[in-house]
This record gives structure tokens, sequence and C-alpha cells, in this order.
């Protein structure tokens, strides 16, 4: 596996030519962000060995990086999943990557259902906690002591001080923000009325299909994370409405402007 990831970055070294700041990897719809990023070197995924291919919609498949809000950053324009067929160390191989190049700091952003009763589509959660239902672990095989400890801990996955900062960016721009819990579970078919029941009893706020195993492989390889979950559908079973890929994707559009300011004013906050 090293070896794989040491011809992916070398690649990507010869083209970027510096070491990001903050790798940020953009989910269902909100790829705009990318377009934000300044003197951008973009590099489709098919021209990095051993680089999945992205294959769900709103997720373009290229890696872009430059210079965004006085920083220096990669952004992933889609992500991988698991649902998509690939094998847990294919979904996070970027992530690894991204350790290996030694940048410090790690940015998710995701579509999600909104599961607490007070969330409505549009809303941004910013996740300071996850529950995995994905039934596997990207971590579980032999460990490499290169990628990271055998067992890292996950007691504050998500970094307060990001939290802090998202919180003040959130007030002195005027996005209505709160935190919550993101809860996983592998698609690709949304979940059951059941289902967010027994997620909303554990303590979920927001549900997905990503994000957990990236944060987990980050957060062994040392990299401070933030993320924030925009809200796309209420769950499953708390409308009489049926879920759609499209709704996800149209809702996303809107919130895009949104998460570009709330991402951008963190970022630019962070002392380096």
């Amino acid at each position: 596996m090293i070896k794989k990831i040491d011809e992916a970055l070398r690649t990507i070294k010869d083209r970027v030519g510096f070491t990001p700041d903050i790798a940020v990897v953009l989910g269902s719809g909100l790829g705009a962000l990318a377009d934000a990023i300044e003197n951008p070197i973009v590099i489709p995924y098919e021209e990095i060995p051993h680089w999945p291919m992205s294959t769900a919609p709103g997720h373009a498949g290229r890696l872009v990086a430059g210079s965004f809000c006085g920083k220096s950053v990669v952004a992933m324009q889609g992500r991988l999943h698991f649902y998509e067929g690939y094998q847990m160390d294919q979904v996070v191989f970027p992530v690894r990557v991204f350790g290996r190049w030694g940048i410090p700091y790690f940015v998710a952003s995701n579509a999600s259902g909104g599961i607490g009763y007070g969330l409505v589509p549009g809303d941004m959660v910013l996740i300071h906690d996850h529950i995995n239902l994905m039934g596997t672990n990207p971590l579980i095989g032999p460990n490499l002591s290169e990628l990271g400890e055998r067992f890292p801990d996950m007691s504050y996955a998500y970094d307060r001080d990001l939290l802090d900062i998202a919180e003040e960016v959130s007030r002195d721009k005027g996005i209505t923000t709160r935190r919550g819990v993101y809860v996983a579970f592998t698609g690709p078919s949304y979940e059951t009325p059941a289902e967010i029941r027994m997620a909303r009893t554990l303590g979920a706020d927001v549900v997905g299909m990503s994000t957990v195993p990236e944060v987990i492989v980050a957060r062994q390889a040392g990299m401070k994370v933030f993320a924030v979950s925009c809200v796309a559908n209420y769950a499953a079973g708390m409308t009489a409405s049926a879920l759609s890929e499209q709704e996800v994707l149209d809702e996303m559009g809107k919130a895009a402007g949104k998460l570009t300011a709330l991402v951008g004013g963190v970022i630019e906050k962070l002392e380096m």
C-alpha cells in the first residue's frame, strides 16, 4: 500500500509543486467551492496512479490545488463512497495520500438527511461527533506504522478549536449553524423510517453515506479535522415525501454559497 500511496503522491507533487496547508473534500453537489480556488492546478483522478474514479452524481472527479482565502489548499471535487463498490482502503486512499504529504488540516463537507426535528433543508451542521453504522472500519487489517498508530484515539475526532472558529465565522457572516452528530450508513439505498428512528434514539442529528471513514484515517495520520454537513432533505419518515437524488443535488446547489463562505472563513482564520 505504501508503494501505491507514494506513487500517487509523487505524481501529484510533480504537478502541484507545493505542500498544501489544508486538504478539502467536497460532497454531493458541493463542488462549487473548488471554483473559488485561485491559480488552480487541476488534475483529473484518472491521471493519478491508483486513485479510484468518482462515479456518484454531483462529483466531478478532479483534484484542484491552489490558493483559497490566503492559504494553500488541495480540494477533492468529488469523493469516493463505499457504496460505489470500492473496498474501504480504496475509499480512504486519497486521505492516506494527504496524510503522507504532511498536510496538517483536513476539511470535509457532505450532504445529509436531517434527523433532528429542528433541522430543515439548507441548514448547516458542524459535526462534533459521529456514529459509524457502516459495518466496517478503514483501519481493519495489517497496520502500517508509516501511516499512523494502530489504535488512534477518537475522543475528539473533530477538532474543538476548529469548531469554535467555525461558530465565530458563522456569527460574523450571519450563517445559522448548530453542532450535531453525524451517523453514517453504507447506502446506496436511503435509510428506512425505522432506521432513522433508531439513529435519532442513538443521538444522531444528520445521516449520510460518507465522511466517517475519511475522518478516521485523517485522525490516524494526525490531521486536525473540521467537517460540515449540509442538510439536503428531511430524513425518511419525517414527511410523506419520497427521497430523491435530484432533491439532494438541487438543495446542495443552493447551499454552495454558504458552504464556501463558512469554510473560507474558517480557513482564513487558521494559523499556520
